[in-house]
């Protein structure tokens, strides 16, 4: 199982980056789009998503299908979401809304199963995500194979962010910079989503602590030149794709092309004349 989780191989790699796409969107055909662009892994997101529960399980099958590793981000830190993420196949999950280590030491109690934690067993779908490994294979390897995301972003979690990493179980820390931002009251409020100094200093921060405890960081950006230079800085997941804005951006792109030069330039003609 462990092998095929390739985010957590990649996680385990000499370089540890992985990079990975975000579906905000239903369907399994858009899900297996995506999985075949290159990316190690696909978060469903089921928080801020349109994605229900049935169809988070067609995206996590239809991801897995293509050697890709389905990672779920469910809606809050509540153990019967977690379950249903878990027992879809999805290789990881991704939880929001952490305010203490607790609140990290509970979501470790509904993502593993017994004696680690109290996760129950019983789905008929987990296993097919990860090539054919029996039922008994998967429960025997689950707590070891899957990934554990916790999102850091709301002031809590900031303060608490070393007892957060220190806690047996969790494997990645993930800043969610706008809400972090919001929440420090240092907004990201540029079209590049670059955050002020002070907000980087924090970003940094979580990222430290995540290392210091021996976990994994990372990080949420918009850009191929941020994902870098996030990679660059030591961050180990970072999200690349978001798919609906690089929907929007596509089309608006491809009509902006289309249209005649002075169509894209209204005051084209004070110029040329």
């Amino acid at each position: 199982m462990q092998n095929a989780n390739r985010l957590r191989k990649a996680l385990l790699s000499h370089s540890g980056i992985s990079f990975g796409a975000w579906q905000m969107l239903p369907g399994g055909n858009l899900s297996r789009t995506i999985a075949r662009t290159g990316y190690d892994w696909v978060c469903v997101d089921c928080e801020h998503g349109n994605i229900a529960d049935n169809q988070m399980h067609e995206s996590v099958a239809a991801i897995a299908s293509c050697g890709v590793s389905p990672v779920v981000r469910i809606p809050a830190n509540e153990a019967w979401m977690v379950k249903r993420a878990l027992d879809s196949g999805a290789h990881g999950i991704v939880v929001p809304l952490l305010y203490t280590a607790d609140n990290a030491r509970n979501l470790v109690q509904s993502a593993k199963f017994p004696p680690v934690g109290q996760r129950g067993y019983g789905s008929p779908f987990s296993m097919g995500a990860f090539g054919r490994p029996s039922a008994s294979e998967y429960l025997q390897q689950a707590n070891e194979a899957l990934v554990t995301i916790v999102q850091i972003e709301t002031r809590e979690a900031f303060e608490n962010v070393e007892s957060i990493a220190r806690v047996e179980g969790i494997d990645v820390l993930l800043v969610g910079p706008y809400d972090l931002g919001n929440n420090l009251h240092h907004p990201i409020t540029s079209g590049d989503g670059e955050p002020d100094v002070e907000l980087k200093a924090a970003i940094e921060k979580i990222r430290k602590a995540a290392v210091a405890a021996g976990k994994k960081a990372g990080i949420y950006c918009i850009s191929g030149e941020q994902a870098r230079r996030y990679a660059d800085q030591g961050f180990h997941m970072v999200r690349l794709l978001h798919s609906l804005t690089c929907l929007v951006h596509r089309l608006i792109g491809l009509r902006y092309l289309s249209l005649p030069i002075w169509s894209r330039y209204p005051h084209s003609w004070q110029i040329l004349s």
